[in-house]
Order: structure tokens, then sequence, then C-alpha cells
């Protein structure tokens, strides 16, 4: 028998017009408060491993936070034992929070800039949730259980339905009437029982975008899986008459791809919930979501038992300019992938939060190919070998993406001083502070993204939990889970989950025959085509050292890299509000629904 402890911690963030993390814009700002957001930790223990597994209701980790809790819980409370390696953070990544938390420049520009009060409450928020989740530790049992969502179930998905279709699983390609299939719609969930059977909790992994609350909202709100967990509760509690909350999380499994919205809006290029009123939506995909975790709870008693030992591995791996073993690539050889890099189907944004119009795009990427030909043509006539396989060797990785910025170097449409482009600082503030940064020199001091990113797996019995740093399209999910559970099976590993906005946070995976079509996930994929088959490679490094006793084990990977907090930009090097100016509100463009093509 285990031994699990749970919490629920509130860590709700709150100030009339800071900036939240999800959609990009500076003018999705803060005006008031439509649900709490909240932390829920389950601690299992065996022997003398002990594993902490955090569901927070914001956007996603980030490496710079993590730290922070980490040594907060080292410095503090010392006597509980966790290192980073047995703590896993994960964001169910609503896009009405708060951001500002991240070390990088790039998730901090719409703020703009690091906000020490936003790190403050999250930070503090986790940490207590972690020690009251551990204070709770008592004898329990775990079961699991899962099942799938209706096909009616307007729950989910797919709104990259012409990419999914290219993958070389796909025999028979999905039209838009059945892009809900076009995803896994299954829901996989642990059931914790005390000793006298009574449940202490619920833990369940599924893909959907936390989306259901567009920009165009203003107030905090955890979104679908927020309501979902409190329609559990409120269940759970009135069920077993219950003083106390039985905290449940909805966890993200493989969502990068799939979206709640379904229902097409002409004048904003994008795509809606059941209702109107966004949150409404919310509340209905979480009802939902929060319907299945009941059915399966309940199921769950005549599901499978999870006994054996826990386990856990982790490593930090430099995304960048890595060399891919052949048997990941088709039997390529010397393919690599690339300096973090930003394409221009990024900034066209997805159906979920449109950006830029295609025109635009579309201009861009004929640029790019004269400059990158131009670029190339230098470099030859220069005789420097060197640059010239370097660049090779750069477009080569991210080929066919129009890069936009290079994350590396801080090279914004192939500018090295993006404080001069020509673009006018009035087309949106991030472009205003894009041009600041640049000009105080922030900009090129460090990279715009984490590129040192952490892997992590938790064994618990006869299931893996492996932690993404991204997120992951539905096919890219499959495939590494694949990988996974190929090399796990010889310890007894049955299961794989894929846990998503784990412990930091780098943009998107995409499948090779998806980065192809550049749709918006591809354009987000930072390390180019093979980022997925790096990810493959890594984690079968760390499976083939799960096989091995824990005295036997190497190290694998670099140390992680953790700014100073002089070197994080604060938004604050000069005063922003001479940069800032009027804002305009958001125009609508009448445009028909986008095809499956």
């Amino acid at each position: 028998m285990y031994k699990i402890g749970t919490s629920k911690v509130e860590m709700t963030y709150f100030k009339e017009n800071t900036a939240m993390l999800g959609f990009g814009r500076h003018s999705h700002q803060m005006q008031g408060i439509e649900t709490p957001q909240y932390a829920r930790t389950f601690v299992f223990q065996k022997g003398n491993i002990k594993l902490a597994y955090v569901c927070a209701e914001f956007c996603f980790c980030t490496d710079y936070l993590k730290h922070g809790i980490i040594q907060t819980l080292q410095d503090e409370y010392a006597h509980l034992g966790y290192t980073n390696a047995t703590v896993m953070i994960v964001g169910q990544h609503t896009h009405s929070s708060a951001g500002g938390y991240d070390q990088h420049l790039l998730y901090n520009l719409s703020m703009p800039g690091f906000r020490d009060d936003v790190y403050e409450c999250y930070r503090k928020g986790i940490v207590k949730s972690i020690v009251e989740a551990d204070a709770n530790l008592q004898e329990a049992t775990i079961q699991k259980h899962e099942g799938s969502f209706d096909p009616e179930a307007e729950v989910a998905y797919n709104r990259s339905l012409w990419a999914y279709n290219k993958n070389k699983e796909i025999e028979v390609p999905l039209v838009k009437k059945t892009r809900h299939l076009a995803c896994d719609r299954t829901m996989r969930l642990l059931r914790f029982d005390d000793a006298q059977g009574k449940p202490i909790g619920s833990l369940n992994w599924f893909g959907v975008h936390t989306t259901s609350v567009a920009s165009r909202n203003r107030k905090v709100c955890s979104d679908n899986k927020g309501y979902a967990a409190q329609y559990f509760e409120d269940y759970l509690k009135e069920k077993h008459n219950s003083k106390e909350t039985i905290p449940t999380g909805f966890a993200q499994e493989v969502a990068g791809d799939i979206s709640p919205n379904f229902i097409w809006i002409p004048g904003r290029r994008q795509y809606r919930g059941k209702y109107k009123d966004d949150f409404e939506s919310a509340a209905y995909n979480g009802k939902i979501q929060a319907d299945k975790a009941q059915e399966i709870f309940e199921e769950a008693q005549s599901g499978r038992a999870i006994t054996g030992e826990l386990d856990y591995i982790h490593a930090y791996v430099d995304m960048t300019n890595m060399s891919i073993d052949p048997i990941y690539t088709n039997g390529l050889q010397t393919e690599t992938t690339g300096y973090a890099a930003l394409g221009v189907a990024f900034l066209e944004g997805t159906t979920d939060g449109p950006g830029t119009i295609k025109a635009v795009g579309q201009a861009y990427k004929l640029l790019y190919n004269s400059g990158r030909q131009f670029e190339m043509m230098a470099a030859r006539l220069s005789k420097n070998e060197k640059r010239q396989q370097a660049l090779l060797r750069y477009y080569t990785a991210h080929h066919p993406k129009a890069v936009v910025i290079n994350m590396s170097k801080g090279i914004v449409a192939g500018a090295k001083y993006p404080e001069r482009l020509i673009i006018p600082s009035f087309v949106d503030p991030i472009v205003k502070f894009m041009k600041f940064v640049n000009r105080v020199g922030r900009a090129a001091r460090k990279p715009w993204v984490a590129e040192r990113l952490p892997l992590q797996i938790f064994i618990i019995g006869d299931l893996a939990i492996a932690a993404m740093p991204t997120e992951m399209t539905t096919m890219a999910g499959q495939r590494l889970r694949n990988t996974i559970a190929e090399h796990l099976k010889e310890r007894g590993v049955k299961e794989v989950i894929i846990s998503s906005y784990a412990n930091a946070y780098c943009g998107y995976v995409t499948t090779y025959e998806e980065y192809r079509t550049q749709s918006y996930e591809a354009g987000h994929t930072l390390f180019g085509k093979w980022t997925l088959a790096a990810y493959q490679m890594h984690y079968t490094k760390l499976c083939q050292e799960l096989l091995k006793a824990p005295e036997d084990r190497q190290t694998i990977g670099t140390d992680p890299v953790i700014f100073d907090r002089q070197e994080i930009w604060s938004g604050m090097d000069e005063k922003l509000e001479d940069l800032l100016g009027t804002e305009t509100e958001e125009e609508d463009f009448v445009d028909s629904e986008p095809s499956d093509q």
C-alpha cells in the first residue's frame, strides 16, 4: 500500500490591468475575477521514495518558477526531502491568468516584462500546496481506469486537420465534419482511496486546450478544466458527505492541436464554444469532462489496481543543434535540430486566437526566401566554410519554416538590430516592447526561450508519467508515448501518460509530416522539423537508465540555466509609458470558415 497525500490551495493572482498569458496580446488585461485559481497536489510515497505531482491553474510552469519552488522547499522544508527530480509541476493551460513569471523574454513580452508579484504569488501557492499534501500523507490505494467520450460529445476538435491528415498513420483522411475524431478522446484517471475505502482524491489526464475563454474577455478564469475540477469536487463532497474538499486534478495530456471550440464566428476569424458567452461555453465543456471523470471514477473500483514500486528520473537536455540518430529520421544521415526559431505560421495564429492576416504572412515568406538566398550567397562568396556550414545546418533544420525570430540570437525578420525595423510601433504594443528591449540591449543578452529543457519520468507501479515542457500534437504525442512504452515494457510498465506543460515551457512539437505543412503548431515548433525525433531520442536514453539499478544510473544531459534576477527584463529599464500611446480596438474581419486544406 502507498502513502498518498492530497491538497487544494488557492493561488489566485489579480491586479487590474495586468496582462494575461497565452494569447500573446498586451490588450488582454485583467478587469475582474470570474473563477479563482488553485494548485492541487498529489504526493505518493512508498519506502524511501516520495514524489509530488502538482496540477496548477495557470498557463504553464516555467523553469525559473520551478527553480524558485524547489529552492524554497529545500531551504525552508528540507526535512521533507524534495528535489527537482521528485517534483513535477504542470499547468492546465488556462489562457486567462497572469503572465510575467518566466526568466526568458518571449513569454514576458506581452506583460511587458517580469513581474515579481506574479512570481511570488505562484511560488508561495504551489509550495504551500506541496507542504499541505505532504502533511496529509496516509495509507491509501490507487485504482486506474479510463473511458472514451461519446463521438457526439462536444468536447474536443482538431483545429489543424489538414496537418493531421498528412501523417503516415492516417489511411483515410478525415474531413471537417469528423474533426472531433482526429484526437485522443480517452480520459485516463487515477482514483485514490484511504485504508477504509473512502476517496481522498482523483487525478485525470485528457487533452483539450483551455481556450474556451477567448482574449476578448478580461477576467481571470481557470477555463474549462477549472470548471470541470470544481464540478467533480462538488459531486464528491455531496455524495460522500465530506466536510473537506476531495481534490480532483484535471491535467492536460496531449492537446497541441485540440480545441474545445467548434462554432465559427465569421466576423472574428475564429471558432467559439457552445454559447456566445465564453464563460458559459467553458462551464459547458467543463461539465462534459466532469461527467466523464465521475463515470470513470465510479467504475474505477473494478478497474486495475496500481501496485508496485515508485521510481523517477530527470535530466536537462540542450535542444539546439542536436545531432539526430538516423533511426528517428527514417534513415536520413547528418540531420540536426536548430537554434530556437519562430515561424510566420505562428504569427498567423490559430482558430482559437487569430493573428496577422494571411496576406501579410505570404508577403513575408517571399521576402524571407530572398533573404535566405542572399545570405547563403554571401557566405559562399566569403569562402568561410564554418559560416557556410552553420547557415546550411540552420536553414536545413528549420525548412520549410519561414523564420521570423531566431530566439537563440535575438534576430528579428533577419535584422540583427530589430529596433531599426521599418515595422511601425503603432502596429502592436508588442512591436514597441520588442524594439525597446533591443534598444536597451536586453534582447541580445540571453536566449528568448528556454533551450535546456527538463525531461522527467515518474513511475508508479506499472504506470509511467512522462513530463513534456511543451504542447504536443495528437500524433506527435502518440509516437512519443509508443517510444517510451516500448522501452519500459521490460520493467513491467503497461501504460504511458504524457503530462504536458510540465516544469518549463518551449512551444509546440509536431510530427515531421505535420511540420512540413507549416500550420500554427509547426510554426511554433521551435527547434525544427526533427524536434519530435530529438525528444524520442532523449526519452529513450532516460528509459534505458530506468532499466538499471538506481546506483548504476548515469547522469544524462546538461545543467539547467537559471538567470540571476538582474539578468531578467522587468520592463522597468526605462519608463514604458512613453512607448505605449493609446491602444486601438481590434477590428472585425468578415470572412468564410476555413477549409480542411
